[in-house]
């Protein structure tokens, strides 16, 4: 069982009110209920505040995160899109009858919550500001306390405001650029680990900084994409590069373009090799393998040089030949 609470709060009742952060929720939701070949990802469960009539309590907001992190399941993620509160008593998620902040939900009863739960994942989400004290020792700022299961995803660090333009909040942007690919591995999987390297490298050493805290064993994917390699071909990886640190020997046969005008002494292209040399090419492409002593691989082909795997590409050698992939 996959399962998502998705909060967006503009309205408040007595604290300024918001403008972006329920368009943001829509589009998360929108995200994570779908794989993007249209398959079931996450049961949703969209929860907006925009206006008087559906202002979102706290007493609601805290009985919707206890009834996500009970029972049992697969993963729980909790994604917030509001006003954060901080003060010395610790970090406080917002809701629309909240008048001064500390009156929200405390993060350390949601963090309770989460290390309480019986689901293998808990992944928490939160675009509001000071939220990167989420998991913090409530007696040492300088230690995280999260226990086994628990991953932590926040648009800034507990001292700063999570910004928003006019499109909504810039985390959340984002965020919903790499569920929608922008942080897949080559397998098609888009996990916390991946979201957080595709955020921290969007954004510049002067912007808010997002934070991410983890303690598991293997990262879950948070929703699956169309790989940039079909898998197949990836899995032949190990038969191309079957040892670490081998090397792929080229010849003119491999390159099915011939220079103008053809040289005598360059053999004709092999059919067989081409279609090898084109799954070749994606790796490249894809920054698993690159030539040594040619600028590209139609310079290696043509004058017979090798390829070698790059740290990446003998990662995904390794899973291959582990039968991982």
């Amino acid at each position: 069982m996959r399962k998502a609470l998705v909060v967006g709060i503009d309205y408040y009742e007595s604290i300024t009110p918001l403008y972006g952060a329920v368009d943001d929720a829509h589009s998360v939701k929108a995200m994570l209920e779908r794989h993007a070949d249209g398959s079931v990802n996450f049961g949703v469960n969209l929860k907006s505040g925009t206006a008087p009539r559906d202002a979102v309590k706290r007493q609601e907001l805290k009985e919707l995160i206890r009834e996500l992190f009970a029972g049992d399941g697969e993963i729980a993620l909790l994604y917030f899109a509001g006003h954060g509160h901080l003060d010395i008593t610790g970090g406080y998620l917002c809701a629309s009858d909240c008048e001064t902040g500390d009156d929200g939900v405390p993060l350390a009863e949601i963090m309770t919550l989460a290390t309480k739960s019986h689901i293998q994942n808990k992944v928490i989400i939160l675009d509001c500001c000071h939220s990167g004290i989420a998991g913090d020792s409530p007696t040492n700022a300088k230690v995280s306390e999260i226990s086994d299961g628990v991953t932590i995803l926040t648009a800034s660090t507990a001292e700063q405001y999570a910004e928003e333009n006019d499109e909504g909040g810039v985390f959340t942007s984002l965020l919903v650029d790499a569920l929608g690919g922008a942080a897949a591995n080559l397998v098609g999987d888009v996990t916390p680990g991946g979201v957080y390297a595709h955020i921290d490298q969007s954004l510049g050493p002067w912007a808010q900084r997002p934070v991410f805290k983890t303690n598991v064993k293997r990262f879950v994917s948070l929703r699956k994409v169309q790989p940039p390699l079909q898998l197949s071909d990836l899995r032949r990886i190990s038969e191309f590069f079957p040892d670490a640190g081998s090397q792929f020997q080229l010849d003119p046969t491999y390159e099915p373009e011939r220079p103008q005008p053809l040289p005598p002494d360059v053999p004709p292209p092999n059919l067989e090799n081409t279609v090898v040399f084109a799954i070749l090419q994606k790796y490249n492409r894809n920054g698993l393998v690159v030539p040594e002593g040619a600028p590209h691989m139609w310079h290696a082909a043509m004058q017979s040089k090798t390829l070698r795997l790059t740290a990446l590409g003998e990662h995904y050698r390794r899973l291959a030949r582990k039968g991982l992939i």
